[in-house]
């Protein structure tokens, strides 16, 4: 199977050990993975932003770029829901590809059908499913099944886990006050878990509730279900 990283621009930009860990993970499973470097953004943020004629454009861009590929897996529930549901919408010859664009957890369960990867994190874990992983996606409980397979960690639930964390890309800037109210109930339901991580599946929402986790001095860390799955004993998350 010949598959591509599609990282996306919060990935690339601020949180390159997302996809460090993917490339690692793979690899560990027995798959190659590409990074081409053609890439861009998806367009979701000028979709939702009223720049039709903007997206359009990175939409048949990301088409041309990973037409070759067999499977596009990407660390981003939230761009992984804009090229599947969207795409198609703005540009219909760009399905095909579109349809073969997998968040990371579709891609081992559905895909490659692992569960257990061979991962080691002893921790305390709390998992915060993220609006389009839910809603858009579907991706249901893929991501707790891989992480209950994960050597030493002690997996718990988060309180009104499909509650919003506020963050919504603009709508954090567009509607602040309302997005912090939401932030907060996160981190409160958060906290009463007693987790020293929190997990999820876009580190967009993750930075959004990192921020007030920190600022609280709650004491829990946010790391992305790409780097627990790729943690072992041998090489560790840090």
């Amino acid at each position: 199977m010949k598959v591509a990283l599609f990282l996306t621009c919060v990935n690339d930009t601020m949180y390159p050990g997302t996809g460090r860990a993917m490339v690692r993970l793979l690899r560990r499973l027995g798959h190659e993975v590409e990074f081409p470097e053609a890439q861009t953004c998806c367009g979701q943020m000028h979709l939702n932003t009223g720049y039709r004629t903007q997206a359009l454009h990175m939409v048949k861009g990301f088409a041309e770029t990973f037409e070759p590929y067999d499977a596009v897996v990407t660390p981003s529930a939230s761009c992984g829901a804009m090229i599947r549901d969207w795409h198609p919408k703005l540009a219909p010859r760009t399905a095909g590809v579109a349809s073969r664009v997998y968040e990371l957890s579709e891609f081992l369960v559905d895909v490659l059908g692992v569960t257990d990867v061979g991962a080691y994190f002893p921790h305390r874990v709390t998992y915060h499913p993220t609006c389009h992983s839910l809603r858009m996606l579907h991706v249901g409980d893929r991501p707790q099944r891989l992480l209950r397979e994960v050597r030493g960690i002690d997996l718990v639930d988060l309180p009104d886990a499909r509650e919003c964390c506020g963050f919504g890309g603009t709508f954090a800037l567009k509607n602040s006050e309302v997005s912090a109210a939401m932030c907060a109930d996160k981190v409160t339901a958060v906290r009463e878990t007693k987790a020293e991580v929190l997990c999820a599946a876009d580190n967009s929402c993750l930075m959004h509730i990192g921020g007030a986790l920190s600022r609280t001095r709650a004491g829990v860390r946010t790391v992305h279900l790409a780097e627990i799955l790729a943690s072992t004993e041998e090489e560790p998350t840090p």
